[in-house]
């Protein structure tokens, strides 16, 4: 992981697109943003850009890709959101119908790509400041938890938040505020601090999306807004199609975290 910890994007890009590299990427391309994906038909595209506009905390946009093209030209114009994700998800009409890890077959000319801020981004600060992350530590996905904070509608679209978590030292967590309130383009402040039961999440041993980590005596979990907020979404809402990364599996932009950190 330490190689790959130091690696240039499109370096990691090009192992995906191989199919060399199948798994989280967290802990990849440090000091480079990670983003989610939403891909929809053109007709459901409005409604979704305005339904991220609504709700900024789960949706923060860094990308949208023209209709019909696969290459996000600002985020990374030398990547491709059909080939460079580990592993997607399809959706039809709210049910998840198929795990691959290349969606060139599924492309269609009326297609639009949003990318979407991801938490991974801030890890690097955080783990700068000296603040563990635990779900590197064991080489597993972050847990994430569908929660009982309803998203602002926006056309056809609408559900619930998906919160991720990390378990943060008691003597660590206002630092871990500051940190991460720095980079409201990836999900910034966190949402809540402390009791899971408070989001609706009764045994935060079993994550809805990712995988259970180790929470500590000392530890206090900590939930941000999560970019798989949309699987959430297609899931209540049902477009006819949406391809989306499978949770933790994320496109490595070129944009560095500070481009998006608010100094």
């Amino acid at each position: 992981m330490n190689n790959l910890a130091s690696m240039q994007p499109s370096n990691i890009r090009e192992m995906i697109r191989r199919n060399e590299l199948v798994k989280p990427t967290a802990g990849m391309a440090n000091g480079f943003a990670q983003a989610n994906l939403a891909i929809l038909k053109k007709e459901d595209a409005f409604d979704f850009l305005l339904f991220a506009q609504r709700n900024p905390k789960s949706c923060p946009i860094l990308d949208v890709t023209e209709p019909g093209s696969p290459i996000p030209q600002m985020a990374a114009p030398t990547g491709d959101i059909r080939t460079d994700i580990p592993k997607y998800r399809i959706y039809r009409h709210g049910t998840l119908a198929e795990e691959v890890t290349d969606i060139t077959s599924y492309w269609e000319e009326d297609m639009v790509g949003f990318l979407i801020g991801c938490s991974f981004t801030f890890e690097h600060a955080l783990l700068q400041n000296g603040i563990p992350i635990r779900h590197i530590e064991e080489e597993r996905n972050v847990p994430m938890y569908v929660t009982n904070i309803s998203c602002t509608p926006a056309g056809k679209f609408h559900g619930m938040t998906v919160a991720s978590m990390r378990p943060i030292p008691q003597e660590d967590v206002v630092r871990a505020v500051q940190v991460t309130s720095r980079f409201p383009a990836v999900h910034g402040a966190p949402i809540h601090i402390g009791n899971p039961e408070a989001l609706g999440i009764t045994d935060i041993a079993r994550p809805d999306f990712g995988d259970a980590v180790t929470v500590r005596a000392n530890e206090v979990p900590v939930f941000w807004a999560c970019g798989v907020t949309p699987q959430a979404v297609a899931m209540a809402t049902k477009p006819a199609l949406m391809i989306t990364h499978a949770p933790g599996h994320m496109f490595i932009t070129d944009l560095r975290d500070e481009e998006l950190g608010v100094l």
